[in-house]
């Protein structure tokens, strides 16, 4: 009997379909596909931001190190080497290039710092106020993702209008209405045209604000707001200790996103001033166009591009990293 079960056991060894490296098989195969099904599903968005992104990016680059004028637009390729004299003509501060370049990134850094702020602040506010119930509470909602849901050229043009000086709605207002100016004033040219540019702006940034901190308050549990009103905390103080802290997390990402966005901007200023926007509007987004379609040095327009990119993920860097050692201390 021992004999038999011996060669049963024997047998149950030798039988191609159940040994363990034929277990093992299909099991392997099966760890396999679910592997590299999520990279089969992103490689349409892969090759699309290949072809749409980095390729584009890279012939950029490329064009940075070459003399390319308007001479060799119709054979890039054949424009002479000059290796890092775009570069050197753009960080030339004593230069008339490169003095404009400087000129150009202060006022965009100012007008980044001023709109994002003025977005934050009113789309945060605004998420606060109308996070109780109340009559109208739905349409007002609505309205204000009006600004965020119209197409950017649409709203900006239609600003243009109504900063025009002789029948512009704005001049109609402050100075016939109110008769808060001397004389009608002009938006688009001049120092006004700083303001100009930083209210159309925040007037199409705030709700997207508005939005995503309204997403972000959702998750937090009113249980926390009905025990610190019964430990008699005001609404301030709600706001200040549980609110903002809650929301860290979401207005790290918002303020990151809002900065890359408005740093880059290009559609308002060219919409709203056209090819040469006023010196008090000078955005490096439209000074970069400049230098590149209007005075037709690509070879300049692309270093400056190149030197923007390596800045602003310079920021994004630190901004992350700052971000997250306040998270990990946060957690400790």
């Amino acid at each position: 009997m021992t004999t038999t079960t011996a060669t049963a056991q024997v047998d149950q060894q030798a039988a191609p379909g159940k040994t363990p490296g034929a277990a093992r098989g299909p099991r392997r195969t099966g760890r396999i596909r679910r592997i590299a099904l999520p990279y089969l599903l992103l490689l349409p968005a892969l090759l699309l931001e290949l072809l749409v992104h980095l390729v584009p990016m890279a012939i950029g680059i490329l064009m940075s190190f070459k003399e390319l004028t308007q001479f060799f637009i119709r054979d890039w390729t054949t424009a002479p080497w000059s290796g890092f004299d775009n570069y050197q003509l753009s960080v030339d501060f004593d230069a008339p290039v490169g003095e404009a370049l400087l000129h150009s990134f202060l006022v965009t850094c100012g007008f980044t710092l001023l709109s994002v702020g003025l977005c934050w602040l009113l789309g945060t506010a605004t998420a606060i106020f109308l996070q109780d119930t109340f009559r109208g509470r739905a349409l007002l909602r609505t309205l204000f993702l009006i600004p965020y849901a119209l197409p950017v050229y649409t709203a900006v043009i239609t600003w243009a209008f109504m900063f025009q000086h002789d029948n512009g709605l704005v001049n109609h207002v402050l100075h016939d209405q109110l008769g808060l100016t001397d004389k009608p004033s002009f938006w688009l040219i001049g120092d006004n045209s700083f303001i100009a540019l930083l209210t159309v702006s925040v007037w199409k940034g705030w709700p997207f604000a508005f939005l995503i901190v309204m997403a972000g308050l959702q998750n937090i549990p009113r249980e926390l707001y009905e025990a610190a009103a019964l430990d008699g905390s005001g609404m301030w103080q709600q706001i200040r200790h549980i609110t903002l802290p809650s929301l860290r997390p979401v207005n790290q990402v918002l303020v990151l996103v809002l900065f890359l966005w408005t740093f880059n901007d290009f559609n308002t200023p060219f919409a709203l001033f056209g090819k040469a926007a006023p010196e008090a509007a000078d955005l490096i987004s439209i000074h970069i166009y400049q230098s590149s379609f209007v005075t037709w040095n690509f070879g300049t327009g692309s270093a400056m591009s190149v030197l923007l990119l390596l800045f602003l993920l310079v920021v994004t860097g630190v901004y992350l990293l700052l971000t997250s050692r306040r998270r990990k201390t946060a957690d400790v």
